[in-house]
């Protein structure tokens, strides 16, 4: 999500407390309270919610959720025109990226005391998925709660089980990465021409650089950023291997397809139709996946010279406006949605994420008759082996946007990746440098 300038902000910021507003509203009825949810998401994440939302009302007489659902390319857009409009939403999604600038601009409410006062146990919850909406005004993770996670989203590893059965090579190890050789090996063996007509119609991967690299790079050794987050780490050997093993894949090795042919058709359809044997996963794919024409199933990323699989989590959390007029009730919709049983076993059942509560997830996990039959590695990267999007302790997302946008050449073949790192690193130095320097003065 882009965050927001700070200069922009802090004048909408101000010109709503001005303004008075607020979106939370009485309605006809004198007695009625109204709160809006605000979220994005597909039809089957929106029957879910919908349904969650009216057990609320029914345990809450006299309370009215209205809910505004966008799709996830337009929702950044219209929750900064609702913040530009003196209109924020009562509870509504935020990544976690966000939470130091909306909290530094007065967007969002601190939660911690209703929290410690609600009704559950907060060590119910993924630790990662709590600790994400921390902040303590100047680090993220730390501090005050800001936020519940609407969810907690690891990106596994997916294969094709039909394609590994039918090409007669072992199903991967759910307990063992591949090596990179290994990988390798495996996805030339996979990349064929089934028809005989001469050309390559069925390929070992497909991965977006901007969600998959990370596996790669740390895997290797390799990070964007310094623990301190204030040193670009990108024009390093480990980080150039890395870069240039994933652009080998379909330059050098031909495993997945080229430029011209996933502009043809993407690689995300050529999946859908069983036209690739890796893909990542997340929790939000089951229920489309569910109607896939082939079996699939998780596993491990391949490891580099690190020598263990590394996969990205990330979250959206749930937070309440500092502006709503009922934050007891806004705080309580946010608690429901993230930690009541029922609400969860909604979602759960509905195949739109995995549980926050993790006896739940656990138990829903040891079920591996249905598919994914390998459910405990989504769990196994929320616990043990995942890591955030690099964006999540900085204060905007501008020095890895610099990054994404100019990588084309290398994923193309153009440009080695030593070449291109150095070239970039400077310019994503720059951009940290000024965004540190902007959060200091935020403050």
């Amino acid at each position: 999500m882009k965050k927001l300038n700070l200069l922009l902000s802090i004048l909408l910021v101000a010109s709503m407390v001005l303004l008075g507003a607020c979106s939370s509203k009485s309605s006809g009825n004198s007695d009625e309270k109204e709160i809006t949810f605000m979220f994005r998401g597909g039809e089957d994440e929106k029957t879910a919610y919908t349904a969650a939302i009216k057990k609320f009302e029914e345990q809450h007489e006299g309370v009215k959720v209205k809910i505004i659902n966008t799709d996830a390319d337009q929702y950044s857009t219209k929750l900064s025109a609702a913040v530009s409009g003196g209109n924020v939403p009562d509870v509504f999604y935020l990544d976690s990226g966000s939470i130091a600038n909306y909290v530094d601009n007065g967007i969002i409410r601190d939660i911690t005391e209703d929290v410690e006062k609600a009704d559950f146990d907060l060590n119910s919850l993924w630790q990662f998925g709590v600790d994400i909406y921390r902040y303590d005004g100047e680090t993220s993770g730390k501090g005050a709660l800001y936020g519940l996670p609407k969810d907690v989203g690891p990106f596994a590893l997916g294969y094709n089980k039909d394609m590994f059965e039918k090409a007669g090579i072992p199903i991967p190890d759910k307990d063992k990465a591949y090596t990179w050789d290994e990988f390798l090996k495996v996805s030339q063996d996979l990349t064929q021409d089934t028809d005989g007509d001469g050309e390559v119609d069925q390929w070992a991967s497909g991965f977006n650089a901007t969600w998959s690299l990370q596996s790669f790079a740390y895997s290797n050794g390799a990070s964007f950023l310094n623990e301190a987050g204030d040193k670009v780490t990108v024009d390093t050997p480990e980080f150039a291997k890395s870069l240039q093993f994933f652009s080998d894949l379909s330059n050098k090795y031909n495993t997945t397809p080229n430029a011209s042919q996933a502009e043809t058709l993407d690689t995300y359809q050529r999946w859908m139709n069983g036209e690739l044997a890796f893909f990542p996963v997340g929790p939000w794919d089951m229920s489309t996946y569910a109607k896939l024409d082939f079996e699939y199933d998780l596993m491990p990323w391949p490891s580099g010279d690190a020598g263990k699989s590394v996969a990205y989590v990330g979250s959206l959390g749930l937070v309440v406006s500092e502006m709503t007029q009922y934050p007891e009730l806004a705080t309580e919709l946010a608690i429901y949605l993230s930690a009541d049983e029922e609400a969860q076993q909604t979602l759960l059942d509905a195949q739109v994420q995995i549980p926050n509560l993790v006896d739940m997830a656990e138990e829903w996990a040891s079920d591996t008759e249905s598919v994914p039959s390998n459910k405990q590695e989504f769990l196994d990267i929320v616990q043990d082996y995942g890591v955030p999007y690099p964006t999540f302790a900085t204060y905007n997302s501008q020095w890895l946007d610099e990054f994404w946008t100019n990588i084309t050449p290398v994923v193309q073949g153009k440009k080695t990746a030593e070449e291109y790192l150095k070239e970039i690193q400077p310019k994503m130095q720059k951009l940290l440098d000024e965004a540190n320097e902007q959060a200091k003065m935020s403050k």
